[in-house]
């Protein structure tokens, strides 16, 4: 494929002579991911213990998961719906996602469009992220049907691959929370399946791949974050005051801890650092389920003052507003006296 075939799918601020120039940085070469060695530690689903489950949380915040039966052939299928769909012009993809549907398409920003003055901001800044997506709600979408064959489709694969992923991230939590020694009220406030939500990705081709990002360095606010993605490489993860290579492995599923599981393991679990880099040549496509505590579930322990996840994600939106970063965690930590 051309690297400007199907141009008309991207947003009009990511292709050439707005987003990127097809003549701009040429002779670059993008940034090498060594396809070769795999960094993380593999956790086998059905072997998991605490012990060797605790390892992986308190070292690396992230691991490769393997025998998590979720069968093959609904991966597969997800990603070839979500080509399809994403390979719609920009404009049949702005029309088809109504205000109530459970599917709400976004672009430039991990999870919402920006619009007016955000968007003035973004592009004259170029302070975006090279990617589209669907944010998916699980509640809602067994309650909703799509009149076009191949939305429905893809609606009932989400609806299965959310069960799935509710399933893993259920059976991975109550693992960690013997570790921890969570108590049985701490644990079922702790991690609300109702509130899991998928999003889908589609990371751009970008000539300006050195200068230009996927999603840039963040951790994740939730307590687990699970991710499948295509065979084209781009995560990395920050370990030991470098950044490695993720490499992408068929029927495997990347785990990574969130901002929450740091605080419920009051710091004793790592909430991951990560990014994803754009590729010249390739598209990517890469699905992501998202677990969060119950809304008004305190959170205690020591390193942290107590505090419910809705406490977090208001600190984390006026961060973002007044400094245009989120700070997270560190506006929770216990002053040392």
């Amino acid at each position: 494929m051309s690297q400007f075939d199907n141009l008309e799918s991207y947003p009009p601020f990511f292709r050439p002579n707005h987003g990127f120039d097809s003549n701009e940085h040429s002779c670059k070469t993008s940034v090498h991911l060594d396809s070769d060695s795999d960094c993380l530690p593999v956790i086998d689903f059905l072997c998991m213990n605490p012990e060797n489950l605790s390892e992986a949380c308190r070292d690396w915040g992230m691991f490769r998961l393997i025998n998590h039966g979720v069968p093959l052939n609904l991966l597969n299928q997800l990603h070839d719906h979500a080509k399809k769909l994403f390979s719609l012009s920009f404009e049949s993809k702005q029309d088809l996602f109504s205000s109530s549907s459970p599917l709400s398409y976004f672009w430039g920003t991990p999870a919402l469009t920006p619009s007016g003055d955000a968007l003035q901001k973004v592009s004259s800044t170029q302070d975006h992220n090279w990617l589209e997506g669907l944010n998916v709600s699980l509640t809602q979408i067994s309650q909703f049907k799509y009149e076009d064959p191949l939305l429905e489709s893809f609606r009932s694969l989400l609806e299965e691959y959310g069960r799935q992923q509710c399933r893993v991230a259920t059976t991975l939590f109550s693992t960690m929370a013997e570790d921890l020694k969570l108590c049985s009220t701490k644990f079922k406030s702790y991690l609300s399946p109702p509130t899991g939500t998928l999003r889908v990705y589609r990371y751009f081709r970008c000539m300006d791949s050195d200068r230009r990002w996927g999603i840039d360095v963040h951790t994740d606010s939730s307590v687990i974050s699970i991710l499948h993605q295509d065979e084209v490489q781009g995560l990395q993860v920050f370990k030991d005051d470098q950044w490695l290579d993720v490499k992408s492995i068929p029927n495997t599923l990347i785990v990574n801890l969130g901002d929450m599981a740091q605080a419920m393991s009051d710091d004793k679990y790592l909430s991951a650092k990560h990014r994803v880099k754009v590729n010249r040549e390739k598209e990517r496509i890469s699905i992501g389920y998202f677990v969060f505590p119950v809304e008004d579930a305190v959170i205690e322990c020591s390193k942290y003052k107590p505090f419910t996840y809705a406490d977090f994600r208001t600190e984390v939106q006026k961060d973002l507003k007044t400094v245009g970063a989120k700070i997270g965690l560190q506006k929770f930590k216990v002053t040392q006296e």
